[in-house]
């Protein structure tokens, strides 16, 4: 009988199927110290337990994109482990605040599967849910995967592609209980913007650039136990090169954006997202957003704002995404729609 996992193919998954995923973790004040140190992270929320204690909160929580990163990775072993790349995300919602002690656990349903038309793979479309310690719901969202198949022969799942929101509405957004921005103290968050001096349209360019290493990489993705053959074995591309966690791109590109957006405190929304392109060692970071949309909140002080967080390597042209063909420009590395809360 055998002992060992090769993981899930594109033939192995049904619509409608549940996924109880292995294995609980409690977090620790250790995974925020590992996060700042993996990333130029230092939104004020989530580095001081008294400016959160200032906003409301009883703590600081465990950064946002951590606590997705943890309940992320859980899926990998039964979702994207035979996976050729991770597409693209939609209706995420944070839910609720992580904190230190708080034990995280994830669970996935099949919601959509659609063959390739070569025949040799296909889109996996999952909707993920983490809970805690009490079975409340921290995190859920739709993720959908390019997944290998392992016998060609084999016949192809019934193809079913779901119908996902455009973006969340902003009174989709789940404002954690207590949060309130009356008494913010612009000075130790580090920026004196507002939600009311940022304009629907306005791009902005985050300046500062980060050098991706192979090392950094696999100690991140390792950290969130993601498990992926694509981020570890060399030999599983045809370049030799191990490709980067998108996860890993889109803390370093949020992390760039407190140049400008430090007070963009909490993402809390997700309303899609694509990695246009792969992201490989050496290769070096910039980001820029660009405002979508602004909203009120009924909590004191509490404003939304929805960005668009781009994420480029090199020294690329600035604010461009697409050429004429309509297809992402290859410096392009990620595209992703947030709605995040900042005082207003």
């Amino acid at each position: 009988m055998a002992k060992t996992n090769p993981g899930r193919f594109f033939e192995d998954y049904r619509i409608g199927e549940v996924i109880a995923h292995a294995v609980p973790r409690t977090v620790s004040g250790g995974e925020r110290a590992l996060y700042h140190a993996l990333y130029p992270a230092r939104h004020a929320l989530y580095s001081s337990d008294e400016f959160a204690r200032g906003c409301g909160l009883p703590a600081a929580p465990i950064d946002d994109l951590a606590a997705f990163h943890l309940v992320f990775g859980k899926t990998v072993p039964d979702v994207s482990l035979n996976a050729v790349a991770n597409l693209g995300y939609a209706e995420g919602r944070w839910l609720k605040p992580v904190y230190p002690g708080d034990t995280l656990r994830s669970q996935s349903q099949v919601i959509g599967l659609k063959q390739n038309s070569g025949g040799k793979s296909g889109v996996v479309w999952v909707r993920t849910t983490g809970t805690n310690q009490d079975g409340e719901v921290v995190l859920d969202y739709i993720r959908w995967v390019m997944v290998r198949k392992r016998d060609l022969e084999r016949e192809a799942p019934d193809t079913l592609i779901p119908e996902l929101k455009p973006a969340l509405a902003a009174e989709d957004l789940v404002i954690p209980e207590g949060l309130d921005f009356a008494r913010y103290d612009f000075t130790l968050a580090g920026e004196r913007h507002r939600l009311g001096d940022y304009v629907i349209g306005e791009k902005i360019d985050h300046v500062d650039g980060v050098t991706i290493e192979e090392a950094e990489h696999m100690l991140a993705t390792r950290l969130w136990q993601n498990t992926a053959k694509v981020h570890f074995d060399a030999t599983n591309r045809d370049d030799g090169k191990r490709l980067i966690y998108g996860g890993h791109v889109i803390s370093l590109a949020r992390a760039l954006s407190f140049n400008g957006l430090a007070n963009a405190q909490m993402i809390v929304g997700l309303n899609a997202g694509a990695h246009a392109n792969p992201c490989f060692a050496g290769d070096t970071l910039r980001a820029w957003s660009e405002v979508l949309d602004t909203a009120d909140t009924t909590h004191p002080g509490v404003g939304a704002i929805r960005l668009r967080l781009v994420a480029t390597r090199h020294g690329a042209p600035e604010f461009a995404l697409r050429g004429e063909d309509g297809k992402y420009l290859p410096h392009v590395l990620l595209d992703l729609d947030v709605w995040a809360l900042m005082p207003n």
